[in-house]
């Protein structure tokens, strides 16, 4: 397999071309086909990358650490809290080191204000590729998988109607990376995007504009509502998700009375009612059961939340052998 984007950052799906990514989905399914039959598919033999968390993390850690070593390479997990990141050394010291002892860095920092200036900060002092496990702003992966998922789901992609919808939970205040990528990513690939979230837990501005522009470009469309009910109506695909008000709001805390006064915003056998009679429920998981989505929801017929799970595998694999490869 040969390594097109070889030292390629993997920061924003927006820093890759359209063929770019239709060449990682390719690799994406060929990888899967693979696992599936068993196949040798050791394309980084003797290769090793470093994982550095900052948060916790169930499938983005597991997805590299099985994907590397079925490629017949080794992954190293590294809690932040315990480099000497955590006595202040920086960025740029941490990129030059790690690049000179291995073949790939990943990383997740979903600090507002300062993941992605991290791995920016990383990616300009590495000498190896840098990969975003889910930043303040950007989940790339997740992104490829969830884009994977609705193309093994859906024969075709334009004028697919995609509602990005906000959800209550009280779990943690969660990351805008995941919304924030799906509604730059989506309209590339001509679907009908829509995102429904209340008063006080906007994206940054920037994203609209360029959402719309992305949509344009690629005969999809994006529009905003205010309004739950509207964005579950007729739609294919619908992304009810939670994420915090910090473009509004920078505190930490998880629960205030701007998210007790939304508890209404949940995904119910109702809402899914009102959406196409074939609509697939999609979560990036972890689901805040209960508060989120009602468990008959999550756990029914239209749900696909475990395949788009598993190509978090196959997805990371193909980032990973694209960009670390050597032949």
């Amino acid at each position: 397999m040969k390594p097109l984007f070889k030292g390629k950052h993997f920061i924003t799906l927006e820093e890759w071309t359209k063929p770019e990514i239709d060449k990682l989905l390719e690799v994406s399914k060929d990888l899967k086909k693979k696992f599936y039959n068993n196949e040798d598919t050791t394309y980084l033999k003797n290769k090793n990358a470093f994982l550095m968390f900052f948060e916790q993390s169930t499938r983005t850690r597991n997805s590299m650490e099985a994907g590397l070593a079925q490629m017949g390479g080794h992954a190293i997990f590294l809690d932040t809290s315990k480099m000497q990141l955590s006595h202040g050394e920086s960025a740029k010291d941490t990129a030059v080191i790690l690049s000179s002892y291995g073949h790939g860095i990943a990383c997740r920092n979903c600090f507002w204000g300062v993941g992605n200036r991290f791995l920016r900060e990383m990616a300009a002092n590495s000498t190896v590729p840098i990969m975003n496990l889910q930043c303040d702003l950007f989940h790339p992966m997740q992104g490829l998988a969830d884009l994977m998922t609705i193309q093994e789901v859906f024969k075709e992609t334009k004028r697919l109607k995609v509602s990005i919808i906000w959800a209550y939970a009280t779990t943690h205040k969660k990351p805008i990376s995941v919304p924030l990528t799906q509604v730059l990513l989506f309209p590339r690939y001509g679907m009908d995007v829509t995102i429904a979230y209340p008063e006080g837990y906007d994206l940054p501005e920037w994203v609209f504009e360029k959402a719309r522009k992305n949509a344009l470009e690629n005969g999809g469309s994006f529009k905003i509502t205010h309004n739950m009910e509207e964005a579950f109506k007729d739609a294919d695909v619908v992304i009810p998700k939670n994420w915090g008000s910090w473009v509004t709001n920078q505190s930490d805390a998880v629960v205030d009375d701007l998210l007790e006064s939304y508890k209404s915003w949940k995904c119910t056998e109702e809402m899914i009612a009102l959406a196409s009679p074939n609509v697939k429920y999609m979560h990036a998981l972890p689901a805040d059961r209960g508060n989120e989505v009602e468990d008959s929801v999550i756990d029914g017929i239209h749900s696909i939340v475990y395949q788009e799970a598993e190509n978090r595998l196959h997805t990371a694999k193909a980032v990973m052998a694209m960009t670390m490869g050597d032949k």
